[in-house]
């Protein structure tokens, strides 16, 4: 299975950008508003980095409140890692636990088309699993 399966389901309406140049709280608000765990920071040039919710922990730990009127370039993730559509998503799972982070942005040609989450994927691997074993019991019973 690649990562391009996943968008039947998730459209790339679904990504939640800001400004690199916004304060954290832009971030927080959106991550917040959204009931996600990331927010991309986007810029000029594309995605500059990825503002989730261990940045913002580790800002506050940092800084303290004056977080809230920093640039979210001061404590977003970067430079990003990305993946395409054609990646698999054993191979997107492996990346992730590697570098130990749990949002992923998706880009075809240098565009943004999506991001998927580690929760996305592993629910996904668990789906192909159980319809795996269904069609086993199937073929064993028929």
């Amino acid at each position: 299975m690649t990562i391009g399966c996943l968008f039947r389901d998730k459209p790339t309406s679904a990504v939640v950008t800001v400004s690199p140049d916004a304060p954290v709280s832009d971030a927080v608000r959106l991550l917040h508003d959204h009931r996600i765990g990331a927010v991309l920071a986007v810029g000029p040039d594309g995605v500059a980095g990825v503002v989730s919710e261990r940045d913002v922990v580790r800002g506050l730990h940092k800084h303290g409140s004056a977080i809230c009127d920093m640039p979210v370039h001061k404590v977003m993730s970067s430079p990003v890692v990305t993946v395409e559509r054609s990646h698999t998503i054993s191979d997107a799972l492996a990346l992730m636990t590697e570098r130990r982070f749990r949002h992923l942005p998706v880009v075809e040609g240098g565009v943004l088309i999506g991001i998927v989450s580690i929760g996305d994927l592993v629910k996904r691997k668990i789906d192909d699993a159980v319809r795996e074993a269904e069609e086993l019991r199937g073929y064993i019973h028929a």
